[in-house]
């Protein structure tokens, strides 16, 4: 086989592979363990994978020295889950959360607050990270299904609010005991920024981070054009290929939310694991999917989660009211079928594929 014709074909490969983990649904961290897999460099191109939070990574960038940054990346990995992982029993978060207050150490804690704390105000409490133990008693934590009833529910929402806690640049506190804080919903979006930062450090300006489906993209790929990322079909049943639109990304990061297969029927009712934390209960909306553009992944991961929880109606109105996002909403039409809504500056950067 001519060089030129294996080469082609490399690509071809790498390029399925990152386009698919785009659709990975977004797993909650299930092990801590951060894993080499594989680094696979095509002429300056390096591609990284391996596994962290419970899920996958995929790494893909250029540099003309052909750096293998595996090692640091996972290195990386390791301390970021030691300060924000809720299933590492002395991680700096399951510290707070067996205590009242806790002096921060690492550095990833206090920005995620404050980010958080930003995204919980302009929802009006839509994306709240104290709302894990509501999540765990509808069946969605680590434990599986233990649904009680309304009384347990209502007994919880005494400790679920962002505002029952406070913080400063130095320490954290519970204003109200029993509050406990999960990030899951944000850390996989922070955490590309993260190692998209660390890429910045190195001096590497063309690059696409992804974990568990949320990336960042920065610069162009070998071909000089923009990183390009699909959304896959709201459908249970849709392969990793099955793409509803491929977005060009031009520095942004991007996240994906959706109750269209993390669910179960109980009682012949369907059963999201999208919990509304102002009433504790599952949302019953027409929003299947909820796609968000921003400057950092972590802003675009908290306002996908707050978005599903809001539905379709309120989300295009957050769509107006603020500059810092982008939006791609797939909802149910009511006829068996799905619509979809774009916000009018990502139209550009939008194709559908089923119309090529």
């Amino acid at each position: 086989m001519r060089p030129n014709a294996r080469k082609n074909i490399i690509y071809s490969i790498v390029l399925l592979v990152a386009i698919m983990l785009v659709y990975s649904w977004r797993n909650r961290d299930k092990t801590e363990t951060t894993l080499t897999e594989t680094t696979v460099a095509v002429a300056g191109k390096m591609t990284i994978s391996g596994k962290t939070m419970g899920t996958t990574y995929n790494v893909t960038y250029l540099d003309e020295k052909s750096r293998d940054l595996q090692t640091s990346i996972d290195s990386l990995l390791v301390v970021f889950n030691q300060n924000l992982s809720t299933y590492i029993p002395d991680s700096e978060l399951s510290r707070f959360n067996l205590g009242d207050t806790l002096n921060f150490n690492l550095p990833y804690l206090l920005p995620v607050l404050e980010a958080s704390k930003k995204v919980y105000k302009n929802t009006n409490g839509a994306f709240d990270p104290t709302v894990g133990p509501l999540v765990n008693i509808w069946g969605f934590g680590p434990s599986g299904p233990e649904l009680k009833d309304s009384v347990d529910i209502k007994n919880l929402l005494a400790s679920v609010g962002f505002t029952k806690i406070e913080f400063d640049q130095k320490q954290l506190r519970k204003k109200v005991p029993g509050v406990y804080l999960d990030f899951s919903a944000i850390a996989k979006g922070y955490g590309s920024d993260v190692v998209a930062n660390f890429l910045n450090s190195k001096g590497i300006s063309d690059y696409l981070v992804e974990i568990g489906g949320e990336l960042v993209a920065h610069g162009t790929n070998e071909k000089g054009e923009l990183w390009k990322v699909g959304v896959n079909r709201p459908e249970e049943s849709a392969s990793a290929a099955d793409l509803i639109s491929i977005i060009a990304l031009q520095d942004r990061g991007m996240a994906t939310s959706g109750n269209y297969r993390n669910y179960y029927v109980r009682d012949s009712v369907k059963i999201s694991h999208t919990i509304n934390p102002s009433t504790g209960y599952p949302v019953n909306h027409t929003l299947l999917s909820a796609t968000v553009l921003a400057k950092d992944c972590m802003t675009a991961d908290a306002y996908a989660t707050a978005i599903m929880v809001m539905g379709k109606d309120k989300a295009i109105a957050l769509d107006s009211a603020l500059d810092e996002i982008e939006v791609f909403l797939i909802y149910d039409d009511g006829m068996g079928g799905f619509k979809t809504f774009a916000s009018e500056s990502l139209k550009p950067y939008l194709s559908f594929p089923q119309e090529n």
